[in-house]
């Protein structure tokens, strides 16, 4: 029987000493300090926003949301042109980016080549590393008059007299305007909703796709049935990332979406304003007052509209658990 009495004797020189506790207290100390410092930050953000918006809250209250008029000279202000144009271009990048994302991710991941593959994904990846005054610029000097002349004029020509869809693409094809900013960004997010797609699609367990084809499903049985059930909250964080940032876009949708507060028709060809824009524009110019105030309201309702934006994804994901929990 092996001597009790060696675990007690003494350490000697050089030894090593077993692992205390101060490393763990150390370190969970310091992650707290980080999320505190993060809380810290947002909670300042707001606040300060708050703070800042209230001489137009008690000039203007809630009627600074539905009213257009944007006269700094006057000090009238209104926000719905601002709103309206983020709102616009967010949903008409998510409608083009979304299905092209899907299939990037899809080639990537079932369909490409091997010798393919991985640089594919680099030149998606790399996408989004271009500054978003790149895109601009680009879009305003290469992508509108080709836009305008080969898209918009033959889109109009096509569905001008239609009704209701007609009202869409009325006025004349300037390549500037809601439907080319929204192009702009759909095009800047589709790298990071693709990114995010390939990722998750590829950490599907290869048992479940090899059991779904081995009974006879396609391609897209498998991606529809298997693939998309078991990743579904990847996706829908990567393209609530994608509309994230398609909502705080400033120097692209700045160069693209014509910068006007007139609101006359539902056109997507008409120049239009956005609450990035609107703050890129102004704030240098902004003096002290009402108009510094109303655009510190405009950042506090994008930042609004972010947080219900976040808020409705995770309430969808729930649904969806408690959905799949009954089947």
């Amino acid at each position: 029987m092996a001597d009790d009495t060696t675990s007690s004797k003494p350490f000697a020189p050089g030894m090593a000493r077993p692992p205390g506790h101060t490393g763990d207290v150390v370190f969970a100390a310091v992650v707290r300090l980080a999320a505190l410092v993060a809380l810290i930050l947002l909670g300042g953000i707001i606040i300060s926003l708050c703070i800042q918006s209230l001489p137009t809250i008690h000039k203007f209250g809630f009627r600074f949301l539905w009213t257009s008029d944007w006269d700094p000279v006057a000090n009238q202000y209104g926000a719905l042109v601002p709103i309206y144009g983020t709102i616009v271009t967010s949903i008409i990048a998510l409608i083009i980016a979304v299905p092209v994302s899907f299939g990037i991710a899809l080639f990537l991941t079932e369909l490409s080549p091997l010798w393919l593959r991985r640089p594919l994904g680099t030149a998606i990846e790399l996408l989004a590393a271009i500054p978003s005054i790149v895109y601009g610029m680009w879009g305003l000097l290469v992508f509108a008059p080709i836009f305008s002349v080969y898209f918009q004029a033959p889109l109009a020509d096509l569905l001008g007299n239609v009704p209701l869809i007609g009202a869409l693409v009325q006025g004349p094809p300037l390549g500037i305007g809601l439907l080319p900013a929204g192009v702009i960004l759909a095009i800047m997010i589709i790298p990071y909703i693709a990114s995010v797609m390939r990722d998750v699609f590829e950490v599907t367990p290869v048992l479940l796709k090899e059991s779904a084809y081995g009974i006879g499903c396609t391609t897209w049985e498998v991606m529809w049935n298997v693939v998309l059930p078991f990743t579904k909250s990847g996706v829908i964080g990567g393209v609530m990332l994608g509309l994230g940032r398609a909502l705080g876009e400033t120097m692209a949708v700045t160069f693209m979406i014509g910068n006007t507060n007139i609101l006359d028709n539902a056109s997507l060809y008409s120049p239009g304003n956005s609450i990035t824009s609107a703050l890129a524009n102004e704030f240098a110019e902004a003096g002290p007052g009402l108009h510094t105030s109303a655009l510190m309201e405009l950042g506090l309702i994008l930042f609004f509209i972010t947080f219900v934006v976040l808020s409705l994804s995770k309430l969808m994901l729930l649904r969806l658990e408690r959905v799949e929990g009954k089947k």
